[in-house]
């Protein structure tokens, strides 16, 4: 007789092969590591986390609460709410200076289910996907997961982490489906620039391929103002956009995101929806006239404490011997150059934590052009950040 346990028994699960292709966020790992670390006592400066470390905004609060109360709490429309799909496109409209058709909103659960669906419908096996690495984890885990191949193109410190054009150009082949654009971007803070999305577009007519442009942290912009490669010419029906609540309004455990696509996209993507969550938190869509229309003032003061604290950070990462870092144009993270200490990034990950205190993520996290880089989020006080440069200097003196 076979001994059953309280974690299992002796039956192996049949797990679908694709499993063995997706992969994960190594943030989320890393904290888990860091809150072992606290609960034995150890004082850990947490940058390895990728949210705000501000509240949302007490009016979007309220906005919830109200809904709740007002018996928000049932099924809607799988796509969104249409008043809510009507705020978006509004909002969205203004900010890159065009007009969007409330049906070519999708509002999800959060901004990641757009990366799924999109890549789920667009992609059969061995189609290729061109994405930045290092860059989103996810990007790269879902194109493997449906069989895609991933076709990753180096973001490099000397370009300030934006996208080679010429190196686009020939890894774009007949194969390529989609090309995926993440400014400001994560894991570096890089911000594409006009020139660059003008020579992208170009590219991407001339070959007849779409773009997904992955703008969540289309706010958190510290010169100059976002530019979207939709608004090019003849980029607004071959591009999907993404953007939502997690970061402009410190929302990210409010789960609310959408994206901006053709019509008949949309409606693929609804349908998609449909068939896994089936819709969006009614409650949660309900804040959304009040985030995005509301009064900006904390958002605005929430950038400005971003970028005083940019400013510290770089400054203080590059006094330390063996480290360099270029200024981050947007999202609030350094990614600092650490080849000249000598150790790999996810060994040093591993060391800075345990031995320094200090939860910092391995530039491998987010590919492997990542070697020879840790990302640290700047989403922390200025005396934390202090803390943990002091702590990342006496560790860098010890080696």
């Amino acid at each position: 007789m076979t001994k059953q346990t309280s974690t299992g028994s002796a039956f192996e699960i049949p797990f679908a092969e694709r499993l063995s292709r997706l992969g994960t966020e190594t943030a989320f790992v890393v904290l888990a590591k860091a809150k072992a670390l606290e609960a034995q006592g150890r004082d850990i400066v947490h940058l390895e986390i990728g949210e705000p470390d501000f509240d949302t905004p007490r009016h979007i609060i309220e906005a919830g609460a109200r809904a709740l109360r007002e018996g928000y709490t049932h099924y809607t429309a799988a796509a969104g709410m249409p008043d809510m799909r009507e705020a978006v496109a509004k909002y969205a409209g203004e900010l890159r200076g065009m007009t969007f058709d409330p049906e070519q909103v999708v509002i999800t659960p959060g901004a990641k289910p757009i990366m799924y669906y999109l890549i789920t419908l667009l992609v059969d096996k061995g189609d290729e996907i061109i994405y930045p690495n290092p860059g989103f984890p996810i990007y790269e885990s879902v194109i493997n997961f449906v069989g895609g191949k991933a076709v990753p193109i180096q973001l490099r410190m000397e370009n300030d982490f934006r996208i080679d054009i010429g190196e686009l150009r020939e890894k774009i082949s007949d194969k390529t489906k989609l090309i995926i654009l993440n400014s400001p971007q994560n894991p570096t803070g890089g911000v594409l620039t006009r020139a660059d999305l003008e020579a992208i577009a170009e590219a991407a007519i001339k070959h007849n391929v779409m773009v997904f442009s992955d703008e969540i942290y289309s706010k958190i912009v510290y010169d100059g103002r976002h530019e979207s490669i939709a608004s090019l010419p003849g980029m607004s029906d071959r591009t999907v956009i993404l953007d939502g609540m997690s970061k402009t309004f410190a929302m990210t455990g409010w789960r609310l995101g959408y994206g901006i696509m053709p019509v008949k996209l949309a409606q693929a993507v609804t349908r998609l929806q449909t068939n896994i969550v089936s819709c969006t938190a009614a409650f949660t869509q309900r804040i959304i006239p009040a985030a995005l229309f509301g009064p900006q003032n904390e958002p605005e003061q929430m950038v400005a404490e971003f970028r005083r604290r940019r400013e510290i950070i770089v400054e203080g990462l590059n006094a330390i011997p063996g480290i360099s870092c270029v200024r981050p144009a947007g999202a609030f993270y350094a990614f600092p150059n650490v080849g000249e200490l000598g150790i790999p990034s996810s060994e040093l990950e591993s060391r800075v934590l345990n031995e320094a205190g200090v939860a910092v993520l391995s530039g491998t996290s987010f590919g492997r052009f990542g070697e020879g880089f840790l990302r640290l989020s700047y989403a922390n006080s200025v005396e934390k950040i202090r803390l943990a440069l002091d702590r990342l200097k006496d560790f860098v003196a010890g080696l």
